[in-house]
């Protein structure tokens, strides 16, 4: 190979080489808007009952984020507080299926005949509750009703299991790190949001 072969080659494979460090980057740096988003969805919802807007607040940043849309704490706040003007009873209903399940949980510790059954029931009702609060949230947008689509996101959480799995199975991490280290379950939270985004496209493009 001669001296102008050698630097044709080394030219050709250049671009690559960039190429292969651009999607590393860029991949990194949505891994990294994914913890901070963690951070602003816990803070956000710190009041309890703001939960459900908290989140659609983050999945719409992450949104924009994967669009490489501009986008922020400032765009992240005032989504938050379209959301919350209406989603704040979501989250009080959210607690109040929660209460009802823990109501059952205790009849079963008391021996009452049939508890077992109806807190089973309660518990994956619940948590068909929360999948379907997330695959609503992660498509919210400004003005849309929570009661539409929580009913719609209803129905996508039955037609399409697989994404629904895929979301317990944030719950569980999310859990699973606030019991061995509570501070990891704040960051958690954004993953979680970016995985009820990437259900939602999928379902969408099918």
């Amino acid at each position: 190979m001669t001296a102008r072969q050698a630097r044709k080659a080394g030219k050709a494979r250049t671009p690559r080489k960039a190429a292969h460090e651009s999607v590393f980057a860029e991949r990194f740096g949505l891994f990294a808007e994914c913890l901070l988003t963690g951070v602003w969805i816990a803070v956000a919802a710190l009041p309890l009952v703001t939960y459900p807007a908290a989140f659609a607040a983050g999945a719409r940043h992450l949104r924009r984020r994967i669009a490489h849309e501009g986008g922020g704490l400032r765009e992240f706040a005032a989504d938050f507080r379209h959301a919350v003007r209406r989603g704040w009873l979501a989250g009080l209903a959210g607690w109040a299926a929660a209460a009802v399940v823990w109501v059952d949980v205790q009849a079963v510790r008391a021996g009452l005949p049939g508890g077992r059954l109806v807190a089973a029931v309660g518990i994956f009702a619940l948590i068909g509750l929360a999948v379907a609060g997330m695959r609503a949230a992660a498509v919210w947008e400004p003005g849309a009703s929570w009661r539409a689509l929580l009913a719609t996101a209803g129905r996508r959480t039955v037609l399409d299991p697989a994404g629904s799995f895929l979301l317990v199975g944030g719950l569980v991490v999310v859990a699973v790190s606030a019991w061995v280290t509570p501070p990891l379950a704040v960051p958690v939270l954004g993953a979680v949001a970016a995985a009820a985004v990437a259900v939602e496209e999928r379902y969408r493009r099918r």
